[in-house]
């Protein structure tokens, strides 16, 4: 005999609430195969549960959207922190600048390789490093550095980092809709139980065969077991 097997993704168990629904508005209140009550509350969490997949869904799109603008904005200022840094050092082993001023960028002046900048994480730090260490510098009567001058480096910087910031928001917003998906799915799994077992007794007496299909009609999944004839 097939079994049954709930659901165990969010759009498996939406279809599931769906369908149940979809019978229940369909058949009369003496044909339906689940209580009145249950069908009520499988109205109502299944516009909750729409709507917190949705919301989810939109943050999702968002975020991906922005992430491909952001993408350009951070390559761009790990191009030119990076390169700035790499004056900065050339510049100290030219003897242009005193080696102890690196400490002002964060920078250890016996280490002229440049930091890792490959995440974002690092690239917000260290490019904010950068820029306060150059106005530190300037403010006690340093030469600017040039190509790239830090007004450049800034500048891209600065929509790097508002970026940062916002994808920071749009991620957030993301995975609270998941959260909050995931805490109803809890529900949605102690509703389908519900729904099936009373769709099943409603049927017990039919012949096998037929039970199943009128079974499906309201959403339950069956599986065969392998080698059983289907």
């Amino acid at each position: 005999m097939p079994y049954r097997r709930l659901p165990n993704t969010n759009q498996a168990r939406l279809r599931s609430i769906q369908q149940a629904v979809h019978k229940g508005e369909a058949a009369s209140l003496y044909d339906l195969a689940y209580s009145y009550k249950l069908f009520e509350d499988a109205k109502g969490f299944l516009t909750k549960y729409q709507r917190a997949m949705n919301e989810n869904k939109q943050c999702s799109e968002k975020q991906f959207s922005s992430s491909i603008e952001f993408q350009e904005a951070a390559k761009n200022a790990r191009m030119y922190v990076s390169h700035f840094i790499k004056v900065l050092n050339m510049c100290v082993q030219r003897h242009e600048i005193r080696a102890e001023y690196k400490e002002f960028y964060g920078l250890d002046p016996d280490n002229y390789v440049t930091p890792d900048l490959t995440s974002d994480e690092s690239l917000y730090r260290w490019g904010k490093k950068i820029i306060e260490g150059e106005q530190h510098r300037l403010s006690r009567g340093g030469t600017p550095i040039y190509n790239p001058a830090i007004a450049k480096v800034r500048v891209h910087y600065d929509i790097f980092a508002e970026g940062y910031s916002n994808q920071k928001i749009l991620q957030n917003n993301t995975s609270r809709t998941s959260e909050n998906i995931g805490q109803l799915n809890s529900e949605a799994d102690e509703l389908i139980l519900k729904i099936w077992d009373e769709v099943e007794a409603t049927y017990a007496n039919l012949q096998p065969a037929i039970k199943i299909e009128r079974c499906k009609e309201y959403g339950l999944i069956y599986y065969y077991r392998k080698g059983e004839k289907i």
